[in-house]
């Protein structure tokens, strides 16, 4: 895994709470899906277990595997046509980074209509090279096969790459991936666990990622 930053060309970043302020619309949405399917939602366990990986939520949170693609279902239309805004910093510092030469793409569990809208309705609506959502993915993170699939399609090795996400699960995908790792502090409930999993970079903002990238050299 690189140590340094001055060998990265790409900056690939997970999208709900790294760069999409997504967190009070997703939990509405998860309370509104358990009401529909008759199935107590307990905020402390939600809290406790929250992961990019959901089913694992769902898991914790009693509900049958069963009901799990009609919860799919349902939490997408409780989402709504809304789409997220970007966090603080994150249109200004990823712009800035774009003009500074770096290649910036997208890997998220979302779900590519969701997060193609948002990405679409945003100020980085032409930056990025690469988008892989949930749909062009088997395994569920931390599995790295995401960014391995953005690497390939952008012909870049490990080496080259840093992927910034807010929770824990991007954090151990980087490092499955052999990329350089940078956690970033969100409204999620899993980013209270991300020092914990030792990024190689920790920031409180998004916008911290510019002192540590300064431009491709």
């Amino acid at each position: 895994m690189p140590k340094t930053t001055h060998t990265i060309t790409t900056l690939l970043f997970d999208w709900d709470g790294t760069l999409a302020d997504s967190a009070q619309l997703g939990l509405a949405a998860f309370q509104k899906t358990f009401a529909e399917l008759g199935v107590a939602f307990a905020p402390d366990i939600y809290e406790a277990t929250y992961s990019p990986n959901w089913y694992l939520t769902y898991e914790a949170l009693g509900l049958p595997k069963d009901k799990w693609q009609l919860a799919d279902d349902l939490w997408r239309r409780h989402y709504g046509e809304e789409a997220a805004q970007l966090v603080n910093g994150a249109a200004e510092t990823l712009l800035g980074l774009h003009r500074k030469g770096y290649r910036l793409g997208v890997v998220t569990s979302g779900h590519e209509n969701r997060v193609g809208r948002e990405i679409d309705q945003s100020a980085l609506a032409e930056v990025f090279e690469v988008v892989i959502c949930n749909e062009h993915t088997i395994n569920r993170k931390p599995h790295p096969e995401g960014l391995e699939i953005a690497l390939r399609r952008l012909n870049n090795r490990p080496e080259e790459a840093a992927y910034i996400g807010d929770a824990p699960e991007d954090i151990e995908m980087g490092k499955r991936a052999s990329v350089l790792t940078v956690g970033v502090r969100s409204s999620y409930p899993s980013s209270a666990r991300l020092i914990d999993s030792e990024p190689n970079i920790y920031l409180e903002s998004i916008a911290g990622l510019s002192n540590h990238f300064p431009g491709r050299s």
